[in-house]
């Protein structure tokens, strides 16, 4: 079975407004120096991604706003400490597999 092109435009779309540095929910925070310096946390950010997106039984991505959200909140907290997370993730947000 081959990705839908719902998913794999909402995974390009997230990718390049975070490789670009101009994702609209992370103005004001320099998380470019993250993909040199701690590509860790690029990787969780991604894998929130993945893990919290939904599809529908034909592709259909159902909620990508959503789980970009939910991945930049990550980015945002990493590179703010006084940043908190609501609602808090959740385990399998947090899975890498």
């Amino acid at each position: 079975m081959k990705l839908s092109e719902s998913f794999s435009g909402a995974l390009r779309t997230f990718a390049y407004f975070m490789a670009s540095g101009t994702h609209y929910l992370l103005k004001g925070v320099d998380y470019l120096k993250l993909y040199g310096e701690e590509p860790s946390a690029i990787e969780q950010a991604f894998a929130i991604f993945a893990n919290v997106i939904e599809l529908d039984e034909n592709g259909e991505v159902l909620n990508a706003k959503h789980a970009e959200k939910r991945a930049v909140d990550y980015i945002r907290s990493y590179c703010d400490p006084n940043f908190k997370v609501m609602p808090p993730y959740e385990d399998w947000e947090l899975e890498l597999y």
